[in-house]
């Protein structure tokens, strides 16, 4: 999707294979996260979950993140959309949007995530993914004002996103 210009031009898949306008999420500050079930850094749902919580409480209408899974990493995310929502539930309690199955390298790379990289390139200007778990902040106007590395855990960037939920729309 050459002509994007924001996040809000993307519509990607859901759990159920449906297409959701990334323009209903116009005016929230959004955390995206290509997530895995089967990985070392998994753990992480439970920093996202808290996160996503804590923020929601307090500016319900404000932030949203999204999960996108994705089994290009060592084949860590092997299951259908149905196990990886069911994982998600049951094992970390995650109420936030987990979408459908995404690559996010390669000829096949959801537009989104090739949006995402050459917005926000990683270290050296790289624009790949380096594995799970990489997460990109979008603003309330649709731009992405941060990106960190899969290593990175929710709980050090929660001041950031604060910030940014913080900042009302212009």
């Amino acid at each position: 999707m050459a002509s994007a210009t924001s996040f809000y031009d993307f519509k990607p898949l859901d759990k159920r294979g449906q297409e959701v306008s990334l323009s209903d999420y116009k005016g929230k500050v959004v955390l995206v996260v290509n997530t895995a079930s089967k990985c070392g850094l998994t753990g992480q749902y439970a920093g996202l979950e808290k996160i996503y919580k804590g923020i929601t409480e307090k500016n319900p209408d404000d932030f949203v993140i999204l999960g996108f899974p994705c089994n290009q990493f060592a084949g860590q995310e092997p299951g259908s959309n149905d196990d990886i929502q069911s994982f998600c539930q049951l094992n970390y309690g995650v109420t936030f949007p987990i979408m459908a199955k995404v690559d996010v390298n390669g000829d096949k790379a959801a537009p989104l995530y090739e949006w995402l990289k050459s917005e926000k390139p990683g270290l050296l200007g790289l624009k790949r993914i380096k594995w799970n778990f990489e997460k990109f902040l979008v603003s309330r106007d649709g731009k992405v004002v941060n990106r960190w590395a899969p290593t990175t855990t929710p709980e050090s960037i929660e001041k950031d996103i604060i910030a940014e939920v913080n900042k009302k729309a212009a």
